[in-house]
């Protein structure tokens, strides 16, 4: 205990919060649970959580009972779903209605999703009233649409009040409210009139009303927005969090900054396993089974199969000109890896611009036309190098060192021009851009990289056929 009370103002979160997984291992291990209790005692919540899924399953239940029950609920909605479901299942029936019951509703609804549904249910009927009713208002939104990352737990004052009214109903609300650094203002029929910052209500006289010092140029979003834009929005306007409402103009709920950072932390996992052209499911990849990761890796690679295939079809096919000129063959892994890499560039840059905003300003054609250029760039600065290299290597051969080189300009702005409008014709169809072009590109550009090679190396070696 005293080790982890003295180590030094230097360390690191991550190596804090290792030592305290290892120390809690080691005392659990040796059954001394008063020491265990003593050593979480200090840990912020998150910390204990990331300590509690770095112990072996069979530990993770004895560490979680060992936390007050005021603290195991907080600690409870930070730990990753795969060990708050393994918990449920370990903890007697009472003992999880006493930890789902007093959890915010916007963390209740994201652990029920997670749930079979006969779990589902059955939680459901246990809960009191309020709570039923709270999570089963955010159940009822779709999927990854505002209303059901909302939280209701908020403060929504009449904007009839005054200053020191508003004050003192904030005072009996505030440890039922999850958000405290605004105040909503609402008028008749609850419709969002709006909004009021503890900072503003402070330094107002005490007998002005809500209606005089509020804010009414508002950034809200409705419950059928998608969670991304929900995101865009907080990051956008810096705001701490966002009024929901429904389509009555009806204040339901808010959206927190740190659902936010869930949020975006799940969408760019997504992103990334897509322009991998990896399914991820929604789960951790790392935690699945490895039937599951090959399932989720396989459908590319068996088209991706299927497409080198026809491309070994298309060598096969100018076997004539291969024994001619034997020295061709030595680069078409060059042309086809060059022109992958630089497809896989420009897509992942356009991909990204897309999501983020930052080509809106931008035509689809000036976006493709600007890479298409780049790619003519890149494809020249190559092209010379490689016509260099291929002239040495192939003992002074300029015919065909000219066939690489020129190959490799036409391939690098095919591929670039294809890395850009993929994304735009895939967002068109409906279809998500970041899985969907990372496998065309390399199909398109090895199949059409290796026309283009062949059909130059017969015009410029003509006279050697």
């Amino acid at each position: 205990m005293s080790e982890h009370n003295n180590s030094p103002q230097n360390t690191s979160r991550a190596e804090l919060r290792q030592l305290v997984c290892n120390q809690l291992q080691t005392l659990l291990e040796a059954q001394n649970l008063e020491g265990a209790k003593a050593l979480l005692s200090p840990v912020q919540p998150v910390d204990i959580a990331e300590a509690i899924e770095g112990l072996p399953e069979s530990m993770q239940a004895i560490a979680f009972r060992l936390l007050p029950k005021s603290e195991a609920i907080v600690v409870y909605e930070y730990l990753d779903s795969a060990v708050q479901q393994s918990l449920i299942q370990e903890f007697k029936r009472q003992e999880v209605i006493d930890i789902v019951d007093k959890m915010s509703p916007d963390d209740r609804a994201k652990l029920f999703d997670e749930l079979p549904a006969k779990v589902v249910r059955r939680l459901l009927e246990q809960l009191s009233p309020k709570e039923r009713q709270a999570t089963a208002l955010l159940l009822g939104y779709g999927e990854d649409t505002a209303g059901r990352i909302m939280t209701p737990e908020y403060i929504s004052l009449k904007e009839t009040l005054t200053i020191s009214e508003a004050i003192e109903r904030i005072r009996n609300l505030a440890n039922a409210s999850e958000v405290i650094y605004y105040v909503y203002v609402t008028g008749e029929q609850r419709r969002l009139s709006g909004i009021v910052s503890l900072r503003s209500l402070v330094i107002a006289s005490v007998d002005r009303t809500l209606s005089e010092i509020m804010t009414r140029d508002l950034v809200w979003v409705d419950t059928n927005t998608d969670q991304e834009e929900v995101a865009k929005l907080i990051s956008r306007y810096d705001l701490l969090a966002i009024p929901v409402v429904d389509r009555e103009q009806r204040l339901v709920g808010v959206v927190t900054v740190d659902d936010v950072i869930d949020i975006l932390e799940k969408e760019a996992t997504e992103d990334i396993y897509a322009l991998g052209a990896v399914s991820s499911d929604g789960d951790n990849y790392f935690q699945s089974s490895l039937f599951t990761v090959a399932r989720r890796r396989v459908i590319w690679l068996f088209v991706l199969l299927i497409t080198n295939t026809v491309t070994g079809g298309i060598i096969s096919s100018q076997q004539e000109l291969l024994e001619k000129v034997v020295s061709l063959t030595i680069f078409i892994p060059l042309l086809t890896g060059t022109g992958g890499n630089v497809g896989s560039q420009t897509s992942t840059v356009v991909i990204r611009g897309l999501n983020t905003d930052e080509i809106k300003d931008l035509s689809p054609g000036q976006v493709i036309f600007r890479e298409a250029l780049a790619g003519a760039l890149l494809g020249t600065i190559l092209g010379v190098v490689a016509t260099v290299w291929a002239f040495w290597l192939l003992e002074w051969d300029l015919y065909v060192a000219t066939c690489v080189g020129m190959s490799l300009l036409a391939i690098s702005t095919l591929a670039a021009t294809a890395g850009s409008a993929l994304p735009y014709f895939f967002r068109l169809l409906g279809l998500d851009p970041a899985f969907m072009s990372s496998p065309f590109i390399s199909t398109s550009v090895d199949v059409l990289g290796v026309l283009i090679y062949f059909n130059l190396a017969k015009i410029i070696l003509q006279d050697r056929l």
